[in-house]
């Protein structure tokens, strides 16, 4: 239950401000105003710490009688002994008192229980002198002593304990009366016997067992620290305040229940989860034969806010000893339509151009080919291809591809030449300081001209290595499969010469290279550069881990491990990673999570920290876009690669009169969700190799949500551009289609003017007309009536004469210039 500052406070007698004052100072973050709550840890730690600050506290807080010198043993706590009273007998008279020296030990304040209103009224009495003569004092050991033969039993009822050395117990007494005599605890124990008197029958005592630190049974003063005589090799205990009950069962490698039964033995009742004072953790571990040591909590050191140590992902690196050879990577790159995929297909048998949208690549794949080595016969090559997207949309999956590749093959078709994504291809691999090896294609071709790509190439700094240069040039054609042979060839060789090792006995690291949203979950192809990858270990990658539940590679076959430069499917993690992260795989789930969920925490606050930055110029920029014109979409696609593509392409996007604002960008399928945000913001739905969940069309069309799907990028991005044109307003242009002169006025029978014109340009049609006198705009009105020797038309060409009759005007003279305008709607452009 939370406890408020001023509720301490007042407990402890002290100012609001004191309190908040020593909460700052031991850095107690929720500690701000005097109505702030506090927890009942933080709390009662605070009340001990000014207890400690304030030590006129421990006086007010103390008994008014003064506390005697610690005994040797733990004190006895108050016991009510009851004998059986068959029959009243009459108080026995009061004896006197013994002398001082008959007594070997003080009696604590405390020891003597004062009746309760409930409780059965009670004789005080104390032992004759016979008694204490026939009793005498033993050495008072640990253990309770032998049972002797006891004096006849007295009737009557005792309360408290007689302030002499321990006798032997008397018969009827129970065990908590041995403790009482021995000087173990063994208060708050009901002593049940029969044919008690009282209103209850019974007679107890309660400890401290509520809330806060658990205490010794009421009526006594807590020892400070008891002396304890241990050995001195005897183990220390340490531990800082508070003293938690489970915290003290840990360190002493005891079950929590064994802890909880020795405080029940020295009268205190705790649970595993609250606090017991110093002075009780040192009597549990002196019983156990340990030292109990309170170490000092450092100034400032809150409980709460103290900030966990921080685990981070180490890589120590591998020894030379442990690196084996590994396969290639290599990246094949180029323009669009320039045969990469086709080329890919003949090297792995297969045909996955076909199904690409309108033949263009728009994602990632990675594959792992074995090829014969062409100067070892008999041996296999693998070799992991990475295929990239060639359109100008997926430049960031080309950066991707050629940051983890080890060998670029640069694609460039023989009939076209270097194009702009080729040169963007090749500015990718020189960043990545990798190999090029370029591959002409479609040299097949009629219009094929591969000098002319050699010789483009060469100004570009790239020099074929028959002409001197260090790059491999292969003439090659992905229909014909010519020169493809020579083509692995040459990326094996290629290999060799980079000599590529990697250690494969250790935790597995590598880059996703795409991710998505399949129907089993989070899906990510990822590419192991480092260690083993296998079924079942935890991944870490950015703020998103899991367990690989499965590893599939690219044909669709389950693999229990992947290598180093294998590229794999990784089912199981718990959401959709940021292609080109890096992952790792890291000892267990719980590391995973708490790195995990820190990073996530970084990231929300650093995109807080982002919106929060508010300048004077991005504020009006602000204000100006709440104004204009605003196109909200949401974007859905299969990859997180294709959601890069499109949002960076809609970015580029740049109008003043109308803006685009993506809303939402997420990998998997449409959802009612996003419909509901839609509905919710005004915005258009895009779909990108996506579909539609089940019901999710009908919610739509009953919120008047617009969903669009798409398979080309370049056909998104037009219609969008189209729709933010559409936002606009149109403009209104005049279009002068014509104008006459006025030669001679006419008037009919009632006087109604007619100007007889000629028509000098356009045509003269039934509109809106404008009067000018000498180039002044004098009257501007509609026709009234146009003809040509007396018939009623439509339109008059130029050269031809008409008679004009304008509406609401009259007052024409020769000279003056008749125009016939028409007013369109002309759509704006961005």
């Amino acid at each position: 239950m939370p406890v408020r500052i001023y509720e301490i406070a007042k407990k402890l007698g002290l100012e609001n401000k004191q309190v908040l004052t020593k909460a700052k100072d031991l850095g107690i973050a929720a500690a701000k105003v005097p109505s702030s709550s506090l927890d009942k840890i933080t709390a009662e730690y605070l009340e001990q710490q000014l207890f400690e600050a304030h030590p006129e506290l421990k006086t007010r807080a103390e008994s008014p009688a003064p506390p005697p010198p610690p005994p040797a043993a733990p004190e006895p706590p108050p016991v009510v002994v009851i004998s059986p009273s068959p029959e009243p007998v009459p108080p026995p008279a009061p004896t006197p008192e013994p002398a001082p020296a008959a007594a070997p030990e003080p009696a604590l304040a405390g020891d003597v229980i004062p009746p309760t209103e409930t409780a059965a009224p009670v004789v005080i009495e104390t032992p004759p002198p016979s008694a204490a003569a026939e009793v005498s004092p033993p050495p008072a050991p640990p253990p309770p002593p032998a049972p002797v033969v006891p004096p006849p039993p007295r009737l009557g009822q005792k309360v408290g304990h007689i302030d002499l050395a321990p006798r032997p117990p008397r018969p009827g007494e129970r065990r908590g009366d041995q403790r009482a005599a021995t000087g173990r605890a063994g208060g708050g124990r009901d002593e049940r016997g029969p044919g008690r008197s009282g209103q209850n029958g019974r007679a107890t005592t309660t400890s401290s067992a509520t809330r806060g630190t658990v205490a010794p049974p009421a009526g006594k003063a807590a020892p400070a620290a008891p002396k304890l005589d241990l050995p001195s090799d005897a183990t220390i205990i340490r531990l800082k305040p508070p003293i938690v009950v489970r915290d003290l069962a840990e360190q002493l490698k005891l079950k929590p229940h064994n802890i909880i039964a020795e405080l029940m033995s020295q009268g205190v009742f705790a649970t595993v989860n609250q606090m017991i004072d110093e002075a009780t953790a040192q009597r549990v571990c002196a019983k156990f034969g340990f030292r109990f040591v309170t170490e000092k909590r450092e100034k400032g050191a809150g409980l709460v806010h103290k900030p966990a140590p921080k685990v981070e992902v180490v890589d120590d690196g591998d020894k030379p000893e442990t690196l084996k050879p590994r396969p290639p990577v290599v990246t094949i790159m180029g323009h669009v339509d320039h045969g990469k995929t086709t080329l890919l297909d003949v090297i792995r048998k297969s045909d996955v151009a076909q199904g690409e949208a309108g033949g263009i690549t728009q994602h990632i794949g990675a594959y792992t080919i074995s090829v014969p080595h062409p100067e070892k016969a008999g041996e296999l090559q693998q070799i992991t291809f990475l295929d990239t997207p060639g359109h100008a949309a997926f430049s960031s999956m080309r950066a991707r591809g050629a940051n983890v590749t080890d060998i670029v093959v640069l694609v460039v078709a023989a009939n076209d030449g270097v194009m702009p994504q080729t040169l963007e291809a090749l500015s990718h691999a020189r960043a990545a300081r990798v190999p090029i090896i370029v591959a002409v294609n479609k040299c097949d071709h009629p219009n094929a001209n591969p000098m002319m790509v050699r010789q483009q190439l060469q100004d570009k700094g790239v020099v074929p290595d028959d002409w001197g240069g260090d790059n491999i040039f292969v003439d090659c054609s992905a229909l014909t499969k010519q020169g493809v042979d020579k083509l692995l060839g040459a990326i094996v060789l290629q290999a060799d010469l980079l000599e590529l090792k990697a250690n494969p006995d250790r935790p597995a690291k590598g880059n996703v290279i795409e991710s998505g949203l399949e129907p089993g979950g989070p899906m990510a192809t990822v590419l192991v550069r480092k260690g083993t990858l296998r079924v079942g270990d935890v991944i870490l990658c950015g703020e998103h881990f899991g367990k690989a539940r499965a590893l599939i590679s690219e044909e669709g076959h389950r693999l229990k491990q992947a290598g180093p430069s294998v590229a794999v499917r990784v089912l199981g993690l718990n959401g959709v990673p940021e292609a080109g992260l890096e992952f790792t795989v890291v000892e267990n789930e719980k590391v995973a999570r708490e790195i995990g969920e820190r990073r996530a925490l970084e990231n929300k606050k650093q995109e807080q920290d982002e919106r929060s930055k508010v300048t004077l110029e991005n504020l009006f920029a602000t204000l100006d876009a709440a104004q204009g014109k605003v196109l909200k979409v949401i974007v859905k696609a299969d990859t997180q690669g294709s959601v890069e593509a499109i949002v960076s392409e809609l970015k580029k996007i740049e109008s003043d009169k109308v803006s685009l604002e993506v809303i939402h960008e997420a990998v998997g399928t449409i959802t009612e969700s996003d419909v509901a945000l839609a509905a919710a913001s005004k915005a258009v739905i895009l779909g990108f190799h996506t579909r539609i969940d089940t019901g999710v069309n009908d919610k739509a069309k009953h919120h008047g949500v617009q969903i669009k799907l798409y398979a080309i990028i370049y056909e998104l991005v037009d219609e969008v551009k189209a729709a933010m044109a559409g936002l606009l307003d149109p403009v209104f242009k005049e279009v002068v289609t014509g104008s006459a002169e006025v030669r001679k006025i006419f008037e009919l029978s009632k006087g109604v003017p007619v100007a007889g014109c000629m028509v000098n340009s356009g045509r003269i049609v039934r509109g809106k007309v404008r009067v000018r006198r000498r180039k002044e705009l004098i009257y501007e009105g509609v026709t009234q009536s146009l003809r040509r020797f007396q018939d009623e038309v439509n339109e008059v060409r130029a050269g031809l004469e008409c008679g004009i009759r304008v509406d609401g005007f009259g007052d024409f003279a020769e000279g003056d210039i008749i125009e016939c305008y028409s007013v369109e709607k002309v759509a704006q452009k961005l």
